[in-house]
């Protein structure tokens, strides 16, 4: 079973944009301006090109693709996605709005042009100019213009809107209008992500939405963006519907730029919401909807059968993918005292069997997490190489020796470990940390005992937790599993407000300043910020200030791979398991697939951007 996020941080915006090819190395290089932007390497396409090489160009129009969220289903309460507080539908940011460049799903690290049609970035790369597509236009029809941009990083840089932006935009010092179409970002350091970061991280916004209203106090006024698909429905609840709009940039400009022919194909799309994963897959069998993505490996097995299947009407696909694992664990939250000794949490991290629950309850379907960025070049293994070693030894007096030994790797049961074994030695390492069983309880040297609160949404997760709560028993703590409502969740969690849940953080091809929000020391007592754990360490933040500013994909990948030995070896979390394919169940004669499918791509956002209806099935 893999689990639904129940913190995913909020920054997995859109890492696609336009920008400038620049060898970064060269630090005599001039300033110029080009059609896109490389963050590391060469750029594939060049200026005016048609289309990706993964779209059909010649897509038709048409249709509707129904479907339900990726994420935890609940109904939504506001439209504004930027602000904490409440819940907005999904896909309003993606389908609504855009941003200044775009990537696509071959380049990790490279982004073309969107809203702008040329950046500039400056020899010192400590600002980044870009120029306005003429042609924009938001969906009242007005054009897009520089202080809209403007308007649009002040608001979401502002205590008004969700925190995470503020992790984002941390390094941005300023964006200032250079005239009605031209827009300058001054950045505090030359990090070369920062051109990616406030081209492709910066929703745009019309300066009209919610004009008179502080930010935080927009929330039943539907955005207005200039994105393909728009809202003509402003009614909040429960399903949403975005409907294509036919005058995208007057006349369908936008459409017909090379970052756009091909796709966002359907007339309508809409996301259905279940509350239950009962209702939900018998929704799909009844025709509620078209397509869906199964995360629980029990249902991937038992119930996609039968004759809708067996005819055709329905069809069970699983569809491979080059990304980087996703990062999936049970999560200590270490602003609690009982979680702050790592020979505890090693100790905890024991009393998992992945074997078995993969063989007993996952029908062998997923892999074992291993470190924070699991089947990618960021992941750390066997001992630190030479230019680890020469961003660790700096930091040596803040590390453990073990950092500097062979990466952590989580525990197995297989051949010569057993569970009994693993077992036995956590026993060992909370007796070191103080901790022994005596009057029917695991205490420490005060007498109280060891117990748990394990917070959670789902109820269908305790089927996979009962196992590490039965093995817990045995070394004398009791763990609680307590199920809660959504709205209540997320506000216990934006508090930090818990002792022990789940989290799920999707892998990354470029990582960069958001992992400051997820592990950075600011972040860890910032309420509402991403860092579930509470992780606060000056090692760590070195680290994340050499990812941040590494200038070839070489130096990030070495960055990466010295800060996983250091959370790995902190043993934050007890690390789950990973797939490295996509399970969907959809109907296979509404739709049609482009012969070329990407290395690097989610698949719900994938079949809504280069799917297309059958001629003769609208």
């Amino acid at each position: 079973m893999a689990l639904t996020p129940f913190h995913t941080h909020l920054h997995q915006l859109a890492r696609s944009s336009v920008v400038v090819c620049t060898l970064w190395g060269l630090s005599a290089m001039p300033a110029f301006a080009a059609h896109a932007y490389a963050q590391f390497g060469d750029i594939k396409y060049p200026s005016g090109f048609s289309h990706f090489g993964y779209v059909n160009p010649d897509a038709p129009k048409g249709g509707e693709i129904r479907l339900v969220p990726p994420t935890r289903p609940t109904n939504f309460d506001k439209f504004n996605p930027f602000t904490l507080k409440g819940t907005a539908p999904y896909g309003v940011a993606g389908l609504l709005m855009e941003t200044l460049l775009t990537g696509n799903l071959e380049e990790p690290t490279t982004a073309y042009g969107l809203l702008a049609d040329d950046v500039e970035v400056a020899k010192d790369r400590l600002s980044a100019t870009f120029r306005l597509n003429p042609a924009a236009r938001f969906h009242d029809g007005k054009p897009v213009l520089a202080a809209d941009v403007v308007h649009s990083f002040a608001q979401l840089n502002s205590k008004l809107a969700a925190p995470q932006y503020r992790s984002i935009f941390a390094e941005v010092k300023s964006a200032t209008s250079l005239g009605e179409r031209t827009v300058r970002f001054e950045f505090a350091s030359s990090n070369p992500e920062l051109p990616m970061i406030v081209g492709t991280a910066l929703p745009v916004f019309s300066r009209d939405w919610g004009k008179g209203l502080s930010f935080d106090q927009i929330v039943d006024q539907i955005p207005i963006g200039s994105g393909p698909y728009k809202i003509v429905s402003p009614k909040l609840g429960r399903d949403i519907t975005y409907i294509r709009d036919p005058a995208y940039w007057a006349g369908e400009q936008g459409a017909k730029l090379g970052v756009r022919r091909g796709q966002y194909n359907f007339d309508r799309i809409t996301y259905k919401i279940y509350l239950d994963e009962t209702s939900r897959f018998e929704g799909l069998r009844a025709g509620e909807f078209d397509f869906m993505r199964e995360f629980i490996s029990r249902n991937w097995a038992r119930q996609y059968k039968g004759k809708q299947f067996d005819s055709g009407e329905l069809k069970k696909a699983s569809f491979s993918n080059r990304n980087p694992g996703d990062f999936q664990g049970y999560v200590f939250n270490l602003r609690k005292p009982k979680f702050q000794d790592v020979r505890v949490r090693q100790a905890l991290g024991l009393a998992m069997d992945f074997e078995w629950l993969n063989r007993q309850l996952f029908y062998g379907l997923y892999k074992r997490v291993e470190g924070y960025f699991p089947n990618s070049e960021f992941h750390a293994e066997g001992l630190p190489k030479a230019d680890e070693l020469a961003l660790l030894e700096p930091l040596r007096s803040k590390l453990s020796p073990a950092v500097f030994g062979p990466a952590a790797v989580s525990p197995t049961t297989l051949a010569p470990h057993s569970f009994r074994g693993n077992l036995r030695r956590a026993k060992a390492l909370l007796h070191e940390a103080g901790w022994d069983y005596r009057d029917g309880a695991l205490r420490n040297a005060a007498g109280e005992a060891f117990t748990i609160e394990f917070l959670n949404d789902q109820p269908s997760l305790v089927r996979v937790v009962t196992p590490l709560q039965k093995a817990l028993e045995k070394l004398g703590i009791q763990l609680t599993y307590r199920v809660v409502d959504f709205s209540l969740s997320k506000q216990k969690m934006d508090a930090f407000d818990f002792e022990m849940t789940s989290t799920r953080l999707p892998g990354n091809l470029a990582p960069g300043s958001e992992l400051l929000e997820l592990f950075g020391s600011s972040a860890a007592v910032t309420h509402g910020s991403s860092n579930t754990w509470g992780i606060a360490d000056s090692a760590v933040d070195a680290l994340l200030q050499k990812v941040i500013s590494a200038k070839t994909r070489p130096d990030l990948a070495v960055a990466m791979r010295a800060l996983d030995r250091i959370l790995s070896h902190g043993h934050y979390s007890i690390a789950q398991w990973y797939s490295d394919e996509f399970f969907v169940g959809y109907r296979p004669r509404q739709f049609v697939l482009p012969t070329v499918t990407p290395p690097y791509y989610q698949v719900d956002s994938w079949a809504i951007s280069t799917w297309w209806v059958a001629p003769g099935n609208y």
